[in-house]
């Protein structure tokens, strides 16, 4: 990806942090100024478009699903979308929480429990917990529901499940329901083998490619205009979008998305070494490069120079591999992807030492979306000849998917 004077801007003014502190917000007044430019307006994220959804609160008690991604950004740094709408006296009844929780500290697939949100007392309902779809006495009292999460368009990252099950239970409920947008960080290709009706779950509901190019408020245009919500029922949905977009443009994300996506390098490659999370392969979790580098103990070691260990740390409480030294590749420093690579999934495989040990097939079908993808890595064959059998499906979602743009 090109990166423009608006994206240094961007990646150097909004700091990966969960917390704001003075010097953070010097060095963001100190970048702002040294790569703001009058010809080439920066991005503005919908959050930040107050005047154009606050009218449309005024006198509702609302819910809003949200983790810590979900700020509005200040000249001090950024707000968290809930105390900006309680700053703005919304009345906000419920906060419902995604994978990972509201605050962001849980591990993939951990449940999260329901609580109370100890800054403003606000209840907290788990949408990863004991159910993953709001229950109709949960959305009772609600005007509005807003959903406000920043996605990194892949289909297994599960809050565009999430946004799913949240636009079913709006829609069951009769409960509008508004999507600010946020730019998605993969949304300049379309790739990867196509979701399949039988192999859905909540690492994909929708028959879409691993990596489908548009934001989560063109996705959520897709679910209703497609009939993808349960039994075909269409939600009231609005949709604001972001000012200053195309797919196109470089976007670097100022909060990791979830604990294991700690920077941009992660956010890109994660298309490619996510589908690891359906092999016994550790693709850097338990380390502090995540979805950078990926081994095992298990692969050959006379094939590779560099090994690591993982061990429990924030978001990785139990590792794969935990405690061994793997082996492996480290691609910390890899060039900007524009792809799905199957080449370190191949690697693996190809210098596995226990092939047995190597795929946990029903997750890696849930993942991949398709039981072939397994089966053509067990048969041989090359990446060329793998991704020649996505295009098909890959150009008939292309066209399925212009009639939900909001951008170019």
């Amino acid at each position: 990806m090109a990166f423009s004077s608006v994206t240094k801007c961007t990646v150097f003014a909004l700091l990966l942090s969960f917390a704001c502190c003075k010097a953070k917000t010097e060095k963001i007044e100190e970048n702002t100024r040294m790569f703001a430019s009058d010809s080439i307006p920066s991005i503005v994220i919908s959050a930040q478009r107050t005047a154009a959804y606050l009218p449309l609160l005024k006198d509702k008690v609302i819910a809003v699903v949200a983790n810590p991604t979900s700020v509005v950004f200040t000249e001090q740094g950024y707000t968290h979308l809930v105390d900006t709408l309680l700053s703005r006296k919304v009345d906000i009844k419920t906060v419902f929480a995604p994978e990972h929780g509201f605050r962001g500290t849980a591990d993939a697939g951990e449940m999260v429990p329901d609580g109370i949100d100890p800054k403003t007392g606000i209840p907290i309902i788990s949408l990863h917990g004991k159910n993953k779809k709001p229950t109709s006495e949960q959305l009772d009292g609600i005007d509005m529901v807003v959903f406000d999460i920043q996605d990194v368009g892949v289909r297994f990252y599960t809050y565009i499940a999430t946004l799913q099950l949240v636009m079913e239970a709006c829609a069951e409920k009769g409960v509008p329901i508004m999507v600010l947008d946020r730019p998605n960080p993969n949304s300049h290709y379309l790739d990867g083998p196509m979701m399949e009706p039988e192999n859905t779950s909540f690492l994909g509901y929708t028959t879409i490619p691993l990596v489908y190019g548009m934001t989560i408020g063109e996705y959520a245009k897709m679910l209703n205009g497609e009939g993808w919500l349960k039994n075909g029922i269409q939600a009231d949905l609005t949709v604001i979008p972001l000012k200053n977009y195309t797919h196109t443009t470089s976007y670097s994300l100022p909060i990791r998305p979830s604990p294991n996506l700690p920077n941009d390098q992660s956010i890109n490659l994660y298309p490619s070494l996510g589908l690891f999370e359906g092999t016994n392969i550790n693709a850097g979790r338990g380390t502090e490069s995540q979805f950078q580098q990926y081994g095992a103990s298990f692969l050959d070691s006379t094939q590779y120079d560099f090994s690591y260990v993982p061990k429990p740390n924030f978001g990785a409480k139990y590792p794969k591999e935990e405690g061994k030294t793997c082996f492996g590749k480290d691609l910390s420093s890899h060039k900007n992807m524009s792809e799905v690579s199957l080449q370190w999934l191949l690697d693996a495989y190809q210098n596995c030492t226990e092939k047995k040990a190597f795929f946990k097939t029903a997750s890696f079908t849930r993942h991949a979306g398709t039981e072939l993808l397994q089966k053509q890595i067990e048969a041989g064959l090359s990446e060329e000849a793998i991704r020649a059998t996505w295009q098909k499906d890959l150009d008939t979602f292309r066209k399925i998917r212009e009639k939900y743009l909001l951008y170019e």
